[in-house]
């Protein structure tokens, strides 16, 4: 590893551990040449960028930051956590890449965020489908009813019947 204050590519691993759930290998080095330290991190790299296809057809790279700040936004100053919020950018990153090889439709991760706020927070899940689903305020109020009358769903909870 090239070290970040002298260039000279010569050092030694001081301590190695894990991070961020397994994903992440965080190594403190030390330079031999200058003895001062850095740290480096090691994550598995996805073979293949995830490509989101917009309703106007145009291509870009999946962001999990836009899906995070879109999320934000939704939980607005809603009791909602910022782990809370990571873990569900996480779990749909991780689904779109088992789901989709290349390229996955914008509107299939709406739907997904959508799922995922319903089950942490109504009003979340409302203001995000409002601007996704750009609703009238007849529409707006059937579903707000709906959430009142309905039972959250439980994810992965099988039926009993």
């Amino acid at each position: 590893m090239i070290c970040p204050s002298c260039g000279a590519n010569d050092d030694r691993v001081i301590d190695s551990r894990s991070s961020d759930g397994g994903r992440v290998i965080r190594r403190r080095r030390e330079c031999l040449q200058c003895e001062r330290r850095f740290t480096t991190y090691e994550r598995v790299e996805q073979a293949t960028r995830l490509m989101v296809v917009k309703t106007d057809g145009r291509r870009v790279p999946f962001e999990s930051e836009k899906v995070l700040q879109s999320i934000a936004a939704a939980c607005g100053k809603r009791p909602v956590g910022e782990d809370t919020k990571a873990r569900i950018v996480e779990e749909i990153e991780e689904d779109l890449h088992r789901s989709f090889e290349r390229e996955v439709p914008s509107d299939e991760i709406g739907r997904r965020v959508m799922d995922r706020l319903r089950e942490v927070d109504d009003v979340a899940y409302l203001r995000f489908a409002s601007e996704y689903h750009v609703f009238d305020l007849r529409e707006l109020a059937q579903q707000a009813q709906r959430l009142v009358e309905a039972p959250k769903d439980v994810r992965d909870q099988q039926n009993l019947f």
